[in-house]
């Protein structure tokens, strides 16, 4: 019950105090200070605590149930029947937001969490809830997760994490290479990456004083001869270029880490979705192959939930003690929360089955997507890897009108335009097709393939 409703009543204004009451409390009903089925004081009550008489009150709520905000149970007391829907709060950051409204939204970057097994989603977060509470913050995180993290890396991907390196708990891939940033890099430094790549990481590292600096990628990914002299780090997605979709292949690969130990810089190689292969073996990580210049980024936002709210980065002793460091300074460190519900998951094999349930579920999706462009004539990017493909447009007035005519038919579409770091100079859509369920799915491929095939050349 609301003993606390903030009435306020001015006996010396025209307004019978009765209408008074009914104004503040429908007032508080359409502010959200009261929401449906809040049950009011007793007329009795309230008249006590406004210095009425209780007859004042019993107007007043007669008046609101006649208008039907307000309606009575019998023996239980006076609720609250009806209050618009509350505005929803936006703060500074809501205007950047991932989703669609009532779009279908078919940006990438999404996972499948449809492929989530809910009961052992459910039984890791009831065990992860058994942990006593703690008192200080885990800098490098959680031993179980850091160990989980190792073992997966280990199994799916390849990487020893051995005494030439370090498994840390991150907040994910954007925050880690901030981190790095604040840790390893001086203010004003220069750190090369991809364009059109991850703007959230170029976010990360200028929000961290350092300066991204724009290098173009090709059909290989990032072109290695175009870093600039003079960056201190390298940031790239080698297993699956984000947004293009393109694979580094050996000799690129060999290519810079051989420019990375000649120029004294180290590589920030984001593996955000390196799990999601589906045709070949991945190749070898970036940091497999060089351990000494290569710093490795994961995240569980795109294999599992963005709920989990975490990553890892894999690092030498050295690089990694300066991240630590770094936040003790900062008084940072990687919430908790996430760690053990994944720790849990890995503990009993139910992290490994659902990359397994993940690599059959996911491919249908994209052969969904794939095959209605390619009905309509639609070239599709990208290796059979990942969450997302891409279609590639002559120019940016036939990218955006593809937006605009998806928008108008209700698909948000994510043109390249947007993820370029410098001068955009790629045009088209990057399609995800995780993140619907597969009727909703079909639907939008359809409608994104018709406005596609209308512009492309």
């Amino acid at each position: 019950m609301l003993d606390d409703l903030p009435v306020t009543l001015d006996r010396a204004a025209a307004e019978p105090l009765s209408v008074q009451v009914a104004d503040a409390l429908r007032a508080a009903a359409t502010g959200g200070l009261l929401r449906v089925a809040d049950r009011l004081p007793s007329t009795r009550a309230l008249a006590a605590r406004l210095g009425v008489s209780r007859a004042v009150v019993a107007a007043a709520y007669d008046q609101l149930h006649a208008e039907g905000w307000i309606g009575g149970r019998r023996g239980s007391g006076t609720y609250l029947t009806a209050a618009p829907r509350s505005a929803p709060t936006r703060g500074p950051a809501a205007a950047d937001t991932d989703a669609g409204g009532d779009l279908l939204d078919l940006s990438p970057g999404s996972p499948c969490v449809d492929a989530i097994d809910r009961a052992a989603w459910r039984r890791a977060w009831r065990a992860a809830a058994d942990t006593a509470p703690g008192l200080f913050k885990e800098r490098a995180g959680l031993t179980a997760y850091c160990d989980a993290v190792a073992e997966h890396l280990l199994r799916h991907r390849g990487l020893a994490a051995g005494p030439d390196s370090v498994v840390l708990a991150t907040a994910g891939t954007s925050s880690a290479a901030g981190e790095l940033a604040g840790a390893v890099l001086a203010p004003g430094d220069a750190v090369a990456i991809e364009d059109p790549g991850y703007l959230r990481a170029a976010g990360a590292l200028r929000a961290a004083g350092v300066e991204p600096v724009p290098v173009p990628v090709d059909a290989d990914g990032l072109v290695v001869e175009r870093v600039p002299p003079g960056v201190r780090a390298v940031y790239c997605t080698p297993a699956h270029q984000f947004p293009l979709g393109a694979r580094m292949p050996a000799a690129r690969r060999v290519e810079l880490v051989e420019f990375a130990r000649r120029t004294g810089t180290f590589v920030i190689e984001d593996d955000y979705d390196g799990e999601l292969r589906y045709d070949t073996a991945p190749l070898p990580l970036l940091a497999a192959m060089a351990p000494d210049v290569v710093v490795h980024l994961g995240t569980t936002s795109k294999i599992l939930s963005t709920t989990l709210g975490v990553g890892w980065l894999v690092a030498r002793p050295d690089i990694a003690e300066a991240v630590v460091a770094h936040r003790i300074r900062t008084g940072t460190a990687p919430a908790p929360a996430g760690q053990l519900v994944l720790a849990e998951l890995a503990a009993h094999g139910d992290l490994a089955r659902h990359l397994r349930r993940l690599r059959r579920t996911v491919p249908p999706r994209r052969a969904l997507v794939v095959g209605a462009l390619r009905e309509r004539g639609v070239p599709v990017l990208g290796d059979d890897a990942g969450s997302h493909v891409v279609v590639e447009l002559p120019t940016a007035a036939a990218e955006r009108a593809a937006v605009a005519a998806a928008r108008a038919r209700g698909v948000l579409l994510d043109g390249l335009a947007r993820h370029h770091l410098g001068a955009p100079h790629r045009f088209g859509v990057a399609l995800g097709y995780t993140a619907l369920p597969v009727p909703d799915l079909a639907d939008a491929a359809a409608v994104a393939a018709d406005c596609l095939s209308a512009v492309v050349a």
